[in-house]
């Protein structure tokens, strides 16, 4: 059993002992930054992830490596919008809140190389709440690569996390949503929909504590594929890439509308969710979760035809699986396994249209 594995079950179980205690004395800002700064201290040299200067001054200092380009991105993660007190273990929102802004880095083909994190949160949430909120954010820090060198705190009624995530990709190589061109094969990695059936896991208080349940572990603690990215880049194997944090059919409007195309998909090919735990859901069910469910931070991209075979089954573990094809036109189908083709609508997450 791997340490994020555990921390599933151990956070789920100890998730009111490390909760604040109602009545106790909020700490001073000051008091709250030295924490923060304990809690996420650097643990490798500065040299390594090209930080000049980290926490305690008004601003880090950052420089990229020779030969490389800077690449940026912010992500807010709510609390009742994007995680949910009574469900979410600290742990768990820690990770998440990094994982999610590392993997648009990831998506550009780059490597986290440090981030910010801007906190708002109640007086009597600034003690036990922060205690376990920055426990995984530091966990999630030093395995993606990516440490805390700044950010800003303040008070509010509800929780709100904004991360920005500062990475770095080589000259030249980053890959963009609008490369794709028709007759462009359409892969993703993963299994899609997972995150979506571990959501309905945590809602269904099923199981809570299962370390062994794969759906939870990818709501709860998600791996953003920095190094398939990476390798698409350097290798310059993908025309267009993004990741998918709204679900496929929400996010392949996107890259089609940036690259001026349509796409085809073909359901038969789609990487439902499997296994035990995904098998308690419908086929119908997962169908869905793999077209329209958010959070599994896998990567979507296309590759010419000459070069789709030199994309393997698996990469470090992860399949990859090619679901599609580019076409002309702006409409994007889905054909199911009779071959009937319809019109694949948009229904991820769309934080303005419930």
């Amino acid at each position: 059993m791997v340490q994020v594995e555990r921390d599933i079950l151990a956070g789920v179980k100890n998730r009111r002992r490390i909760q604040a205690p109602r009545h106790t004395e909020a700490p001073s800002e000051l008091a709250l930054l030295r924490q923060i700064e304990r809690a996420t201290r650097l643990r490798h040299s500065h040299q390594n992830f090209g930080i000049q200067l980290g926490i305690g001054d008004d601003a880090a200092l950052w420089r990229p490596r020779k030969g490389y380009e800077t690449v940026l991105t912010t992500d807010w993660f709510l609390e009742g919008t994007h995680f949910l007190r009574n469900l979410h273990t600290l742990e768990a929102v820690g990770w998440k809140s990094l994982a999610r802004a590392v993997s648009d880095v990831a998506a550009m083909g780059g490597q986290p190389r440090c981030c910010l994190v801007s906190l708002a949160l109640p007086s009597n949430r600034a003690t036990g709440w922060l205690g376990g909120f920055l426990s995984g954010l530091s966990k999630a820090a030093r395995k993606l690569g990516c440490p805390l060198v700044g950010g800003d705190t303040t008070r509010f009624r509800q929780i709100l996390i904004n991360v920005c995530a500062i990475g770095e990709v080589m000259s030249g190589t980053a890959i963009r949503r609008s490369g794709a061109h028709a007759g462009d094969r359409i892969f993703v990695s993963g299994r899609l929909g997972e995150a979506e059936l571990g959501l309905k896991f945590l809602k269904r208080k099923k199981r809570l504590a299962s370390a062994d349940n794969p759906l939870l572990q990818k709501h709860l603690y998600p791996s953003p594929r920095i190094a398939l990215g990476s390798w698409l880049a350097s290798n310059q194997l993908a025309t267009a890439m993004m990741d998918l944090s709204d679900g496929l059919s929400s996010d392949l409007k996107r890259l089609c509308n940036a690259s001026g195309i349509g796409a085809r998909i073909f359901a038969a090919k789609l990487p439902v969710p499997s296994g035990i735990f995904s098998r308690r859901f419908e086929m119908r069910e997962r169908l869905n979760a793999a077209l329209h469910g958010g959070d599994d931070y896998e990567l979507l991209f296309c590759v010419k035809p000459s070069l789709a075979s030199k994309i393997p089954r698996k990469f470090s573990g992860v399949e990859l699986t090619e679901i599609g094809e580019i076409i002309k036109g702006s409409e994007i189908t889905l054909i199911d396994s009779a071959g009937k083709q319809s019109t694949l609508k948009s229904a991820g997450w769309d934080p303005f249209h419930r």
